[in-house]
């Protein structure tokens, strides 16, 4: 019985040490940091628990936040738009991501190198968000969906530099 209790501790230590380490987000990282949402439907709420009331849902999967400060499993987030509130860090992963700002049918460009006069290869929305790599200078590398482009840093939301 006790080889058996000792086998089902083992197992389950082995099983959380594995789900710790799979989620980049629950790495314990001090804010404020970039990370982006990891579920098609997460909830923000007005506090660090399932008790407080839920501010906003997002249905937006990789959409980029800014962890601001945490509690525990919970990080304070802010939004594109500025709004701050908890989400769990499950919902959330390390990706780093961008949101292409203006409004929708405002077009942006992608060029094929991190230069205002480089060939055009793509044009994006306001409001498209993408992958980004590759940040130097006042570019990035924004790939949309398999659509890689480099884009202005000013035309982007979701890498600025954070002190």
């Amino acid at each position: 019985m006790r080889k058996f209790s000792l086998r089902i501790l083992s197992i389950l230590g082995a099983a959380i040490w594995i789900l710790a380490a799979a989620s980049p987000a629950m790495a314990q990282k001090e804010p404020p940091y970039w990370a982006s949402i990891d579920e098609a439907k997460a909830r923000m709420r007005t506090g660090p628990s399932t008790g407080y009331p839920t501010v906003w849902i997002y249905q937006r999967k990789h959409l980029p936040i800014k962890v601001v400060a945490r509690y525990k499993s919970w990080r304070k987030i802010e939004d594109p738009d500025g709004t701050q509130g908890w989400m769990h860090a499950r919902l959330l992963t390390a990706t780093q991501t961008a949101i292409v700002l203006g409004k929708k049918g405002q077009i942006r460009t992608l060029r094929s190198k991190p230069d205002g006069n480089a060939k055009i290869i793509w044009r994006v929305e306001g409001g498209v968000v993408g992958k980004i790599t590759d940040c130097e200078g006042q570019w990035c590398l924004f790939d949309a969906n398999g659509r890689r482009g480099y884009i202005a840093r000013d035309m982007i939301w979701g890498d600025e530099p954070l002190k």
